[in-house]
């Protein structure tokens, strides 16, 4: 499999460890614990992230909600959104109670209703209030605290402007920026249209890496195919894939052979989808957890097959909510050859 997908010549050599060479983006309603422990079966080395938790959800709101994971999503990383230091300190440590092994602050988001808490892209116009949310994180904890940005806000797009941000942020502690290789529009477009209407520039990416050698600087941002990922790999410390890995998550299949230096794990999408049957079903009895709800993240495990959209209408049948997991799932098998 992996032969076919990652060709050896064009792969770059496996690094010393690093924990951030490959990861999956956090994507608001889309990376949840569920999902999580979906892509876990498809790759055990690549980084994982939550989406977006903000200091104000968990202060006051349901933290076991919020915080709870699977043993088995590990490595994974909490994502706060917040501007405040010592809400961002008292989260970071919750973080790190729960056993998170990374907190992330998000600076990249350019949704309005993030820009009204300012948190979000709007932060980098404000690199000192950053560096102080950093600072107090790493004073109060003991994992290490990241920072996902974009390469600049609006119609700024001066390389200076996202090399001085790095260059504060990194001098309270941070070591790791995770740099979607786009600007943010805090005005007139949707965050859909800023994923897709600001052009990337990944030699601005690029640049900060070799600009600042001692810190590790991942790209994220329109990366969707292994020759992608092996060839930002040339440039920076890490590359981030984002929605490519949740519609097309069988792309994660190869990741730990070709990226990340480790063993091929034997896989079929019929075992994965077993397993994530059994996970649903464990998920059922321990918390009541509808299997739609599990489901849901795994509808592109097909992606590209014949049959592929009678398998998914199978799966988003919620006519079928009473039946168990590895029931549909037979279902879904069994119409397959009628679309093929």
């Amino acid at each position: 499999m992996s032969e076919a997908l990652f060709p050896r010549s064009t792969l770059p050599a496996p690094p010393v460890f690093n924990p951030w060479r490959l990861s999956v983006a956090p994507m608001m309603d889309w990376t949840d614990r569920h999902c999580r422990y979906f892509h876990r079966l498809l790759s055990r080395h690549a980084l994982l992230y939550t989406e977006m938790v903000t200091t104000g959800a968990l202060m006051h709101g349901d933290v076991p909600r919020h915080l709870r994971f699977n043993a088995e999503e590990h490595p994974v990383a909490l994502q706060l959104g917040g501007s405040e230091p010592a809400d961002l300190a008292h989260c970071a440590r919750l973080g790190e109670q729960w056993g998170y092994d990374e907190i992330n602050l998000n600076c990249g988001c350019p949704s309005e209703r993030v820009q009204r808490g300012s948190f979000g892209a709007c932060l980098m116009a404000e690199p000192q209030l950053v560096a102080d949310c950093v600072k107090a994180m790493v004073d109060a904890v003991g994992i290490p605290v990241t920072v996902k940005h974009r390469i600049g806000i609006d119609k700024t797009e001066s390389y200076g402007f996202v090399r001085d941000f790095v260059g504060a942020v990194s001098e309270a502690g941070c070591r790791v920026f995770i740099v979607h290789a786009r600007n943010a529009w805090l005005k007139g477009l949707s965050p859909k249209e800023n994923r897709e209407v600001p052009p990337l520039r990944y030699e601005l990416v690029h640049r900060l890496q070799r600009e600042f050698a001692h810190l590790t600087i991942c790209v994220n941002g329109g990366i969707t195919t292994a020759q992608q990922i092996g060839d930002q790999l040339q440039h920076v410390g890490g590359v981030m894939v984002g929605r490519e890995a949740y519609h097309n998550p069988w792309s994660m299949a190869g990741w730990d052979e070709a990226f990340l230096g480790a063993p091929a794990t034997p896989l079929t999408r019929e075992s994965v989808e077993a397993q994530m049957c059994d996970y649903m079903a464990r998920e059922a009895a321990a918390h009541g957890t509808p299997w739609s709800a599990v489901a849901r993240h795994m509808l592109g495990l097909r992606h590209g097959l014949p049959g592929a959209r009678r398998w998914r209408q199978v799966w988003s049948d919620h006519t079928l909510k009473v039946l168990a997991p590895h029931d549909v799932s037979a279902l879904a098998h069994d119409a397959i050859p009628r679309a093929a």
